[in-house]
């Protein structure tokens, strides 16, 4: 018989001590299981609890694996995710945006989620067994998820925010967590949840009472906690309009058609008292700053509703044009200069909507689609907020709502209620409007504000500070909103403290990994040695 030669303790300490949960067939498996999930728990099937049992799934895949492998198992579950989250982008423009855009993100979530097997490859080997382990192992993969929520959500062009894990909870009460620590910060304790029973699972710790102490307060957080207090200020009367107007890309239609159809459904608020009237995105034919029909109207419509009208167009500036939301006021007698208003321009133009980087790059590979889009929109500068009367309203213009630095300077700037203005046209029949709605609702209970989110073709709703609906008009109908909007004044700590938790979560998550990486490596080569 061989002899057995002891292996030396330190030697065994070095060797990885996680290897795969799962043979790569069923990571694979696993990883679209894991994205099929996650969808039935964003909005308009909401199943939230679906998101819990994703993420497990995904993190056990990921275990253990090798950066190959891992980038296979990420690229399919970004595959499933974004194909089916965004495939009404393929409802006129057809398959191809479709396609780039999920396949995109799908890759860019590959490459992401590359640190978090790393942590589960390299932790362990510098960790003992344990719970300490497993809060570490945790804590670690938590971040990580977040620092590729954050990626995806800033790079490129400017990012896509649209898929965080924590849109989710729109709907429960654990939305309330995010009036503390963000967004960003209710999807990390929601992952953390996830990561620490994984752990526990896998290592099967000898104190099973302590060990079910952290799952249990993390529970109770996301069930129980309160919204962030903020402070009552009184009401504002506001008047909404969702027009149903020919306002989609391929819509047919005549000059004035979207203003005649807003100025229609706007007609049942007249002589109704109203401190202001919003319409949504995309609610005019064309520039009132330089077509005096358009102009005209505004005037007439702000002096019929006696209220300024908070409305929103394509506007140009010299050679360049503009999203630009605006405040028209009433008994107007003379010609409007884009200067005499209160304005603000949209800060995130939608790449390949609203303008096409790197043009001609692209218009080389998909030239018809690229001439679809004849103009291109610059980013606006002037702060998301207009002032009415002594009151201070937060803007965001459509997809700027899924921008956490949009909403924030809005907030920082004073604002005591929001309005989304948004045109949902190009997506009827797809549930974009209601992802979108889930975001608005997110945005209420992280800002302690009610939001008025007006459509062109809806679904619109005045959503409360705590996020419940407080009126609502279905899609695809014109109709008028009047309601008292509750005011609020003081920023809660998710605005205050969300984007610093942010910057730690990622720098924190990968400088762990790294250290562990360079650890590993260095008590290697000294039992080599």
């Amino acid at each position: 018989m061989t002899a057995r030669i002891a292996e030396p303790a330190e030697a065994r300490s070095t060797r990885p001590a996680s290897r795969p949960v799962l043979p790569l067939w069923a990571a694979l498996l696993a990883a679209a299981t894991a994205g099929g999930l996650l969808n039935l728990a964003f909005p308009a099937l909401s199943v939230w609890i679906a998101a819990f049992p994703a993420v497990a799934l995904l993190l056990v895949a990921l275990i253990g694996r090798r950066t190959w492998s891992a980038l296979l198992v990420g690229f399919v579950y970004g595959a499933v995710l974004f194909l089916v989250l965004v495939s009404w982008t393929a409802r006129y423009l057809g398959p191809i945006p479709w396609l780039a855009l999920g396949l995109l993100e799908a890759a860019l979530t590959a490459v992401a989620l590359i640190p978090v097997t790393l942590a589960y490859r390299w932790i362990p080997v510098l960790v003992r067994p344990g719970l300490l382990r497993a809060g570490i192992l945790s804590v670690v993969a938590a971040a990580l998820w977040i620092g590729r929520e954050l990626f995806l959500g800033n790079w490129p062009y400017g990012g896509f925010p649209w898929a965080r894990i924590a849109y989710t909870m729109s709907d429960t009460a654990a939305a309330r967590v995010t009036s503390w620590i963000g967004i960003s910060g209710l999807g990390f304790l929601m992952v953390l949840l996830v990561a620490f029973l994984v752990e526990l699972a896998r290592s099967r710790p000898r104190s099973r009472g302590a060990a079910v102490v952290p799952p249990i307060v993390l529970v109770a957080l996301l069930a129980l906690l309160p919204a962030f207090p903020t402070a009552a200020d009184g009401t504002m009367r506001i008047g909404a309009v969702q027009g149903n107007g020919p306002t989609g890309y391929f819509d047919k239609r005549e000059p004035l058609d979207v203003l005649t159809a807003q100025a229609a459904a706007t007609e049942p608020l007249y002589g109704k008292r109203m401190d202001l009237l919003v319409w949504p995105e995309g609610g005019l034919d064309g520039d009132p700053f330089q077509y005096p029909v358009l102009s005209d109207a505004l005037d007439g419509i702000a002096t019929r509703a006696q209220a300024p009208i908070l409305a929103n167009a394509a506007t140009q500036k010299g050679e360049l044009f503009y999203n630009t939301s605006f405040l028209w006021p009433t008994d107007n007698h003379r010609t409007l200069a884009r200067g005499d208003v209160q304005t603000h321009s949209k800060r995130h133009p939608v790449p390949f909507g609203e303008y096409v980087p790197d043009r001609a790059f692209y218009n080389a590979i998909v030239p018809d689609l690229i001439g679809l889009i004849g103009r291109g929109y610059t980013p606006g500068v002037d702060a998301p907020t207009v002032r009415v009367g002594a009151k201070t309203v937060g803007l965001a213009i459509c997809f700027d709502v899924i921008y956490d630095e949009v909403i924030a300077e809005g907030i920082d700037g004073g604002a005591q209620v929001l309005v989304f203005q948004t045109n949902n046209a190009d997506f009827r029949g797809t549930v974009e409007n209601l992802q979108q709605l889930g975001i608005a609702r997110m945005r209420a209970v992280e800002t302690g504000r009610a939001v008025v989110n007006i459509s062109t073709v809806g679904t619109s709703q005045v959503i409360r500070a705590d996020g419940s609906t407080q009126a609502s008009l279905d899609e695809d109908r014109p109709g008028a909103l009047l309601e008292d909007v509750e005011l609020r004044t003081g920023a809660t700590a998710g605005v205050l403290i969300g984007p610093w938790l942010e910057q730690v979560l990622l720098w924190g998550g990968l400088l762990v990994v790294v250290v562990a990486g360079v650890s590993g490596r260095v008590r290697r080569g000294r039992s080599e040695a």
